[in-house]
């Protein structure tokens, strides 16, 4: 299992490895929402958002990461963001993470859309056993959306990270397995039909 950079592309999003030159479009979709309360690094500040453009466009092609924007396809504007991490080529397993989405388009099918290419590509290209997913527990729409496209809740991690505020977060851990994936991928091609 060999993650190289790639874009991903269906009918309402396209995915694009992270640049340096999406630092505008990922600042204006993110900063100033309240989106990252959940996240164990802060990105409320323009600075710090320019910084995690920076951070994950130079991850890109590296073993460890690989960063997306989630771009809309009818305005060609960014939206959001959504990586693979954790990869273990050894295992072949990756976790699909750090994704968050502007507002104004939650509830809509760009992030349903943006699931079903990562997880196809993870699966059908890569040939994945296993990805992984996890969430603060406090982060209910989070746990909720990942029920609903399918991923199976395993169990939760204690004090498993430090927030910016110094609280410890516990992290709920969810996958998907190559066994379950051609239902998974029924159930999240049915709700963009919908």
């Amino acid at each position: 299992m060999k993650v190289e950079p790639v874009t991903l592309e269906g009918a309402h999003v396209r995915l694009e490895p992270m640049r340096e030159a999406h630092a505008d479009g990922v600042v204006a979709a993110g900063c100033g929402f309240g989106l990252f309360r959940f996240f164990p690094f802060s990105l409320e500040s323009e600075e710090a958002m320019r910084g995690y453009v920076k951070l994950n466009a130079a991850a890109v092609g590296s073993s460890a990461m690989l960063p997306f924007v989630t771009i809309e396809r009818a305005t060609n504007r960014i939206v959001g963001a959504t990586s693979f991490l954790a990869i273990e080529p050894a295992h072949e397993r990756l976790e699909i993470g750090a994704t968050w989405i502007t507002p104004s388009h939650q509830r809509s099918p760009v992030n349903t859309e943006a699931k079903l290419l990562q997880l196809t590509h993870c699966f059908e290209v890569l040939g994945c056993n296993r990805v992984e997913f996890k969430t603060d527990e406090r982060n209910e729409k989070s746990r909720s959306a990942l029920a609903r496209i399918g991923a199976r809740e395993e169990g939760r991690f204690r004090a498993h990270m430090v927030m910016p505020d110094g609280a410890l977060r516990t992290s709920v851990w969810f996958s998907v397995i190559a066994s379950e994936w051609p239902d998974v991928k029924k159930k999240l091609a049915a709700k963009l039909g919908a």
